[in-house]
């Protein structure tokens, strides 16, 4: 059963994560001398109890429905990849190639940013919604990835959790956001800090 709430925040599948399907589209241009940066296989995502997880195809562009709170910031460059099972557990991985070390450095602050206020513009943003949040550290791979999670409470009755990470390889930022129903102690967040880990280290 999918969870979809009609207002601004675009999101599907407990309320915090992208839509499950991808439209394929031409490989993203390659940076100059590091190649094409890869992305997460769905077997690296943390594993559901029930169903395998399947991934969409990678895609230029912007996903159909942004990761929540810092969606808004990614640019037409980038580039994505969904991942879902059958029972409404979905995530995206969103990577972004800048010009050079210093831009790359400024986006992913900016991305922390918007993580860091995620609750706060939710809740005002949306009167319907009671969110809370939790900044779970840094895991140490590459220049760095900062983890966070987001839980909001609908008064139309929704709970819904999200896990969303901020990493970079030198001027390559990847965002990666898993979510589900549910809470933040229901989030597997050592696991999904392997994913994070995987992530940044695949980019190159």
């Amino acid at each position: 059963m999918s969870i979809r709430h009609r207002g601004a925040l675009a999101v599907t599948a407990a309320g915090l994560c992208v839509a499950a399907t991808a439209v394929a589209g031409p490989a993203a241009a390659a940076p100059s001398g590091g190649g094409e940066p890869r992305f997460l296989d769905a077997r690296e995502l943390p594993p559901h109890p029930t169903s395998a997880w399947k991934a969409g195809p990678v895609t230029p562009g912007q996903p159909d429905a942004l990761p929540v709170c810092a969606g808004e910031a990614l640019p037409s460059t980038s580039v994505y990849r969904t991942f879902w099972t059958e029972f409404d557990t979905n995530a995206v991985q969103v990577t972004v190639v800048e010009r050079d070390v210093q831009r790359a450095k400024e986006f992913a602050g900016l991305l922390r940013k918007k993580l860091d206020t995620c609750a706060e513009r939710l809740e005002k943003e949306h009167p319907d919604v009671k969110a809370e949040q939790k900044y779970y550290g840094k895991v140490n791979v590459e220049e760095g990835a900062h983890v966070y999670g987001v839980h909001t409470a609908w008064d139309w009755g929704a709970s819904d959790v999200g896990l969303l990470a901020v990493g970079r390889d030198g001027r390559t930022v990847t965002l990666v956001q898993w979510g589900q129903m549910g809470t933040l102690s229901d989030a597997p967040v050592s696991k999904f800090k392997t994913t994070v880990k995987t992530a940044v280290n695949k980019l190159y």
